[in-house]
C-alpha cells in the first residue's frame, strides 16, 4: 500500500520536530558529564568550533538529501546513487539499534521521575538505588514498555498529528524549564561548614573557563574526539533522522535558515544543561563529583538533590520531567526513521510499520533489559571499556555504523554526485548557502578525515 506522503505544516514544525530530536538525553546527560570530564571550558571551545563546521556540514547534508529524493534514510542514497544503497541499510540500521536501548534509558528517567514526583526522592539518592533498579527483573520492563508505548503512539499518528503537533507542545515547555533549572543552579549557594562554601557561581566559572592545565596532546586529541563524538548523538546525524525528517520539508521552505535555527536550539541547550547540572554538582560534591561520568544523571544528582533539602525534592521532579520531555522527542524520531523507512521500501502503511517495529523494539527491550539480571555478562570493547548487552548495542550503533555512515555521506556527497547537488538543493528558492566553501572542504576532505581518526579511536587505536 501507498500513502501520500507527510509534510511538515511549515518550517516552524520542521525546527521544532528536528530540534526536539536533537535535544535528547545526549544533550541533558551525556554533554554535561563530556564537559566536566575534559575541562570544561576547553570541551565547550572544541565543541562550538565543530559544531559551525563539522555539524553543520553532515546537518545541512543530510535534510538535504531528505528533501531532494523524498525517500527515508532505507531508500535515500540508492536513489542518488543505485549502487550506494548499501548506505542506506546501514543508516536504517542505526535507529532499528537505538531505538531499543533509548527506550529503556526513557523508561529509567520515568523511574526517577515518578520517585521524585510520588516524595521518594530521598531513596532515589541512595548508593545502590540505581543498580538495584537495573537489575530488577520486571520493574525496568514495565517502564520501558510504558515508555515505548508513548513513543509509538506519537509516530501511530503521523507528522503532523503526531511528530510535529507534540514537538510544537514540548519543545517550548522544555526550554522553559531548562533556563529555569540552570538560573536556579547559578544561584546556589554551599553549606560553609559542609561544602566549604562553594557557589553555583564558582561552579559555572569551572564549566566555562578552558583549562589546558596537565593537558598533552593526546588528552586534547582525547577531548576533540569526545566533542565531535558527541555532535552526532546532538544533532541527530548519521542515524538516518535528518534524511526522513528533510523528506518530509516542504520545498517551498527555506532550508539554511531551517538548519541554523537547528544548530542554534540545539547548542544553546546543550550549553544549559551544562549550566543545570555542573554548577549544582560542584556545590555540593566538589571537583571530584564532576568525574562521575555516565552516572552522573542517575547516580550524582539524585544526591545533589537530596542535600538542597526541601526544595531538592521539587527541583529533582522539575528536572526529571524535562529529561522524560527530551528523551521522548528524540525516540519518536529515532522510530520514525525506521517506520518511514519500512513504508518506503516495503509499501506498508503508517499504521502497520510502526507496530511491526515496535514490536520488534520490545522484544529486543526485554532481552536488554534482563542483559543486568538473567542474561548478565561482561566483555571488554576494544576502546577499553567493560560491556554489557545494552553497552554493545550502544558501541555497535555509535561507535561503529555511525561513522561509517557519516564517512560513506561524506564520499557520496563529496566525490561522486558532488557537493553542488546538495547546495544546489539548499538554496532552490534563491536563498544564500552561508558557508559555501566551508561546506564544499568540510565534505570532501576534513570531515572524512576527522571521521576516520574517530572511528580507529572507537576500535581502540590510540588507546
Amino acid at each position: 500500500m501507498n500513502e501520500k506522503r507527510s509534510s511538515f505544516s511549515g518550517s516552524i514544525g520542521f525546527v521544532l520536530a528536528a530540534a526536539g530530536s536533537a535535544v535528547g538525553l545526549g544533550n541533558i546527560w551525556r554533554f554535561p558529564y563530556l564537559a566536566a570530564k575534559d575541562g570544561g571550558g576547553l570541551f565547550l571551545v572544541v565543541y562550538l568550533i565543530l559544531a559551525v563546521t563539522f555539524g553543520f556540514t553532515l546537518l545541512v547534508t543530510e535534510v538535504s538529501i531528505g528533501r531532494k529524493t523524498k525517500q527515508s534514510p532505507l531508500t535515500a542514497y540508492g536513489t542518488l546513487r543505485k549502487k550506494w544503497k548499501w548506505l542506506g541499510v546501514v543508516a536504517a540500521i542505526v535507529p532499528f539499534m537505538i531505538l531499543p536501548y533509548y527506550c529503556i534509558i526513557g523508561g529509567w528517567v520515568l523511574k526517577y521521575c515518578v520517585a521524585f514526583i510520588t516524595g521518594h526522592g530521598l531513596e532515589a539518592a541512595e548508593d545502590g538505588y540505581f543498580k538495584g533498579f537495573i537489575t530488577q527483573t520486571w520493574s525496568p520492563i514495565i517502564f520501558d514498555v510504558i515508555f515505548l508505548a508513548a513513543t509509538c503512539f506519537v509516530i501511530y499518528k503521523g507528522v503532523d498529528k503526531g511528530i510535529e503537533k507534540l514537538s510544537k507542545i514540548l519543545m517550548p515547555i522544555l526550554l522553559l524549564l531548562v533556563i529555569g533549572v540552570a538560573i536556579f543552579s547559578l544561584t546556589i549557594k554551599g553549606d560553609p561548614a559542609q561544602t566549604a562554601g562553594r557557589t553555583g557561581l564558582e561552579g559555572f566559572l569551572v564549566y566555562i573557563v578552558p583549562s589546558v592545565e596537565g593537558l598533552g596532546a593526546k588528552d586534547i586529541l582525547i577531548v576533540v574526539m569526545d566533542a565531535m563524538g558527541q555532535l552526532f548523538y546532538s544533532i541527530s546525524v548519521a542515524m538516518g533522522i535528518m534524511v526522513a525528517y528533510g523528506s518530509y520539508f516542504r520545498d517551498e521552505d527555506n532550508l539554511m535558515k531551517s538548519v541554523n535555527q537547528i544548530e542554534i536550539f540545539d547548542t544553546a541547550v546543550a550549553f544549559l544543561a551544562g549550566v543545570m547540572i555542573i554548577p549544582a554538582v560542584y556545590v555540593f560534591m566538589g571537583k571530584e563529583g564532576m568525574t562521575a561520568g555516565p552516572g552522573l544523571m542517575f547516580v550524582a544528582l539524585p544526591k545533589v538533590f537530596a542535600q538542597m533539602g526541601k526544595v531538592g525534592g521539587v527541583i529533582g521532579a522539575i528536572f526529571f520531567i524535562m529529561v522524560i520531555f527530551a528523551a521522548l522527542t528524540s525516540s519518536i524520531s529515532v522510530l520514525e526513521a525506521v517506520v518511514s523507512s519500512l513504508m518506503d521500501e516495503f509499501h506498508l502503511s503508517r499504521k502497520a510499520a510502526t507496530l511491526i517495529e515496535t514490536g520488534i523494539a520490545l522484544v529486543l527491550g526485554v532481552i536488554i533489559c534482563l542483559g543486568y539480571n538473567v542474561f548478565y555478562f561482561e566483555v571488554g570493547l576494544p576502546n577499553g571499556s567493560t560491556a554489557q548487552l545494552l553497552d554493545i548495542f550502544d558501541y555497535i550503533s555509535n561507535n561503529i555504523l555511525m561513522p561509517v555512515v557519516a564517512i560513506g555521506t561524506c564520499i557520496l556527497i563529496g566525490w561522486i554526485v558532488k557537493p553542488k547537488t546538495i547546495i544546489e538543493e539548499a538554496t532552490k528558492n534563491g536563498e544564500r548557502f552561508g558557508r559555501k566553501h566551508l561546506y564544499i572542504a568540510m565534505i570532501k576532505v576534513v570531515a572524512p578525515i576527522l571521521l576516520f581518526i574517530l572511528f580507529l579511536g572507537s576500535l581502540g587505536v590510540f588507546s
